[in-house]
């Protein structure tokens, strides 16, 4: 049976714990990598260092849980990216580096089904401590579950931003646009 990592804390686990080992009371290891664009091509998303595991779990512990504590259940559509599933996600040459949070176990990408995306970004909003919200996608026309919540948290020892975006259509120049605040669509 897969040990309980709960109360443990980031710097007792050991290298990679078995992908059911519990991380939160409803989170497991496994949520943290999974991925079914590395599954579909084979790319490993094992965490590339430990402390992006330690960032994961405190993301988990301070953000996905008491979301789902709030919510119910749910499973991320994406926490951790390795640099190679980066590149095959953005469709970049093998030399490229992402700096994206995924990248360094920092950031979670979550819908809650029957919840508005813009509503549950309101909700981490005024409810938890995060690095960066982004209502990312959202378009109001698609209903309100389209798009998702991109939420990161800064590693323990570090100051969050608290920094609230929207990734929004701009219809006038036909592409997305970033917004500094949450918004459901460009007025």
């Amino acid at each position: 049976m897969p040990e309980d990592y709960r109360s443990r804390l980031p710097n007792e686990l050991p290298p990679a714990p078995h992908a059911d080992a519990l991380i939160s009371d409803h989170f497991r290891f496994g949520h943290l990598t999974h991925s079914e664009t590395a599954e579909r091509h084979a790319i490993d998303n094992d965490f590339e260092a430990r402390s992006h595991l330690e960032a994961a779990i405190h993301l988990a512990r301070n953000v996905l849980q008491p979301v789902r504590d709030a919510f119910g259940p749910f499973v991320p559509n994406s926490v951790y990216r390795s640099q190679a599933l980066e590149r095959a996600l953005k469709h970049r040459p093998p030399e490229w580096i992402s700096n994206s949070q995924h990248s360094r176990g920092e950031a979670a990408d979550i819908e809650i089904p029957g919840l508005s995306t813009l509503e549950l970004a309101r909700w981490v909003e005024r409810h938890l401590e995060y690095d960066q919200l982004i209502c990312e996608c959202h378009d109001p026309t698609q209903g309100p579950n389209s798009g998702w919540v991109h939420v990161s948290l800064a590693p323990p020892g570090s100051v969050n931003r608290r920094e609230s975006l929207s990734y929004v259509m701009d219809l006038e120049a036909g592409e997305y646009v970033y917004v500094p605040e949450l918004v459901e669509s460009l007025a």
